[in-house]
């Protein structure tokens, strides 16, 4: 069999990179872009292409926005002494799309990962200490996912918060709502048990 030509291989390893997107869903898009859909593709390279030159990081919280700060951090509604500390962009949307949260945030980017280089220098922990040095957070939600990295990130985050006399708690994980207890892994039961909540009178 044939390679492809040189362009169109690239094109499709370009698509390969994105996360979850193997060779054959890199080949389906990249077909179906090239054939009878030009304005889609040229729309998603401008696009593309805009959101690179335009997207920044907000000054305070480090959510992507066009502007220096993001709507989040402009609204003035919101609770300026709660802020809820998440590992990515997608976490903080996931937690906004609840409706349920109406503080601030702080995006670290990722997680503690020493053997990756990745400690409090790569997620900005001085700028949150900055935050924490205004005096205006009461508590801060502790966000980050429940593996190790995700926890040792969190108990970082929680002694650095202590030095500023701010609580610091964690959210709640356990069984997902819907789901069946024999399916759910042991780990998972364990921190469901632990974090169980009192239902009725006391």
């Amino acid at each position: 069999m044939k390679k492809f030509s040189p362009i169109l291989q690239d094109l499709i390893e370009a698509f390969k990179q994105l996360p979850g997107i193997g060779v054959k869903s890199a080949q389906r898009i990249v077909f179906y872009l090239l054939q009878n859909n030009t304005d889609k593709a040229l729309f998603l390279a401008e696009t593309i292409q805009n959101s690179l030159v335009s997207i920044q990081e907000c000054k305070i919280c480090r959510m992507y926005s066009e502007e220096e700060l993001c709507e989040i951090c402009k609204d003035t509604k919101r609770d300026q002494s709660l802020l809820c500390i998440v590992e990515s962009p997608a976490d903080l949307i996931a937690l906004e799309n609840t409706m349920q949260f109406n503080g601030r945030y702080f995006v670290l980017m990722g997680h503690l990962a020493p053997l990756d280089g990745i400690g409090p220098d790569e997620l900005k922990i001085n700028q949150l200490e900055e935050l924490f040095d205004l005096n205006t957070i009461n508590e801060v939600i502790l966000a980050t996912s429940p593996t190790v990295d995700g926890e040792a990130t969190a108990a970082y985050i929680a002694s650095v918060a202590g030095k500023f006399d701010i609580k610091a708690t964690r959210i709640a994980y356990g069984v997902p709502f819907g789901g069946e207890i024999e399916y759910v892994d042991s780990n998972t039961l364990i921190q469901a048990m632990l974090n169980r909540n009192t239902i009725g009178k006391q």
